[in-house]
């Protein structure tokens, strides 16, 4: 097994003080990829594990990274619904608007999944309503589709 194929292992346990020791050996395994095309930010908040994404994020992984489909990591949260660990991609300046492959954006994501609290947090950071996904449909036509009724009523607040 190779350093890259060891650190991303790492990644997926949450093992921070792995992750930390293959850094300090080899920093390029920030701009590495997994077999899918992750990067170690977007893989970190995909599990969930802020403890990473914070580690990362400090030493200077790219926020907005996509993997092969153009997602970001705040996207990745947004299909988990890990809320602590989108915050901390917000403040370190992920893109809220980042269009993926699909047309979907991080609010499409947070609705499409009913992740409300994500959804609220990315309105709150001024994440756009009316961008439409490959489909023609915005983040409220999503919440109208599902009937999450708090969300519905949160968009139309914001219309």
């Amino acid at each position: 097994m190779n350093d890259t194929d060891k650190f991303f292992g790492h990644i997926r346990n949450g093992d921070v003080q792995q992750v930390e020791s293959l850094l300090q050996t080899n920093s390029r395994l920030l701009e590495s990829k997994d077999q899918r095309g992750s990067s170690p930010l977007l893989l970190a908040a995909y599990y969930g594990h802020d403890n990473l994404v914070e580690l990362l994020l400090a030493k200077g992984a790219k926020v907005d990274a996509t993997d092969g489909s153009g997602n970001t990591a705040l996207m990745g949260v947004c299909f988990k619904g890990y809320a602590s660990v989108a915050e901390l991609l917000i403040k370190a300046g992920s893109n809220v608007d980042h269009i993926n492959a699909m047309g979907a954006t991080s609010l499409i994501y947070a609705v499409t999944f009913n992740r409300q609290e994500i959804a609220e947090l990315l309105i709150e950071n001024g994440a756009s309503i009316s961008i439409k996904d490959a489909k023609g449909y915005t983040a409220l036509d999503h919440a109208k589709e599902q009937g999450i009724e708090p969300l519905i009523q949160l968009f139309q607040k914001k219309i």
